[in-house]
């Protein structure tokens, strides 16, 4: 399943910047970042829950925010960019 991960941490405080550091880090093991605090994941429906849960172990309900969009397939009939462009397959390895 694709889906959309995004963020908002309180940054704040020494503590906040470093969730905000920690957040990044989990979404990257999971997908790719398309903006600063935007990240898109393909993963298993086992993955998406372990994804939920690393996150939720770390943010701070009370100051920061998560957002899971579950994206509809194929991306392609849903997907409009504007601007640069960053839009990789992620159905494929991205060799760097």
């Amino acid at each position: 399943m694709e889906v959309l991960v995004t963020y908002d941490v309180a940054t704040e405080t020494a503590a906040g910047r470093r969730r905000l550091r920690k957040v990044a880090e989990i979404c990257q093991a999971y997908g790719q970042r398309v903006q600063k605090s935007v990240f898109e994941c393909l993963v298993t429906p086992a993955q998406y829950e372990r994804l939920k849960y690393r996150l939720r172990a770390v943010i701070e309900p009370n100051e920061d925010s998560l957002r899971f969009y579950r994206l509809a397939e194929p991306r392609e009939r849903y997907l409009e960019t504007m601007g640069r462009q960053l839009v990789y397959d992620l159905h494929h390895p991205l060799v760097l």
